[in-house]
């Protein structure tokens, strides 16, 4: 599962490490990104687009966006089995930045949360599906869900899923709508251990509604 994740990087340094224009909204660093906000993901539409979505995808299908809380995550080994992800999986990829995801890890003494990263830093990229819903007046709610696949060696001993992170050099692939599902699902894999750092961080991190680079200061040291 993947709950939380980070985008704090500056704007400049994430449009140069990705290749975007300017967005038509104002980026501010992140540092507790969580589920049902509007958040910024890559979407092929014609041309290379950051746009905001809402994370928990809404089929366009559905009766009721409030499914979408229950599809904050996707799991990349039944995507082409679920209704809820099939077309989307065909048609509407997308690709979520972030500079690392939050992970709880349980332990005798409570859930201790750990920020991984890419050892240098860089952005990473999110697999993801996309969505565009609309109610009964014809009001749009755009959504997204994030890829999970089985942990890589750092992850293991954290979580039993981490998200699918598709390598730079592979992003304009994931993209591409024209790709054969075969080529689309063989890129969902864990990302190599050995480029990735796990860092244990505050308990402030526990609620959404706690926001700043603090998050990401060590522990407190335990009193026992």
């Amino acid at each position: 599962m993947c709950g939380r994740y980070t985008l704090a990087l500056p704007l400049s340094e994430l449009l140069a490490a990705l290749q975007l224009d300017l967005p038509d909204f104002d980026f501010v660093p992140r540092y507790n990104l969580a589920p049902s906000q509007r958040l910024p993901i890559i979407t092929n539409e014609g041309s290379l687009n950051l746009r905001l979505h809402r994370w928990g995808l809404i089929p366009f299908w559905a009766k009721n966006p409030a499914i979408g809380h229950k599809m904050i995550n996707a799991r990349g080994e039944t995507l082409a089995e679920k209704p809820a992800f099939r077309e989307a999986l065909r048609q509407r990829r997308c690709l979520i930045p972030a500079d690392g995801f939050y992970e709880w890890q349980k332990t005798p003494y409570g859930k201790v949360p750990h920020h991984i990263h890419f050892i240098n830093r860089e952005v990473m990229t999110f697999a993801g599906l996309w969505e565009s819903w609309r109610d009964a007046q014809g009001k749009e709610i755009r959504s997204f869900t994030i890829i999970t696949t089985s942990p890589n060696a750092l992850m293991a001993p954290i979580h039993d899923r981490m998200p699918v992170i598709i390598p730079a050099a592979n992003r304009m692939r994931w993209l591409e709508m024209d790709l054969p599902q075969e080529a689309v699902l063989a890129q969902l894999c864990p990302y190599p251990a050995h480029e990735m750092q796990a860092d244990p961080v505050s308990n402030a991190v526990n609620s959404p509604r706690n926001e700043g680079p603090s998050l990401l200061d060590p522990p407190a040291p335990s009193l026992f």
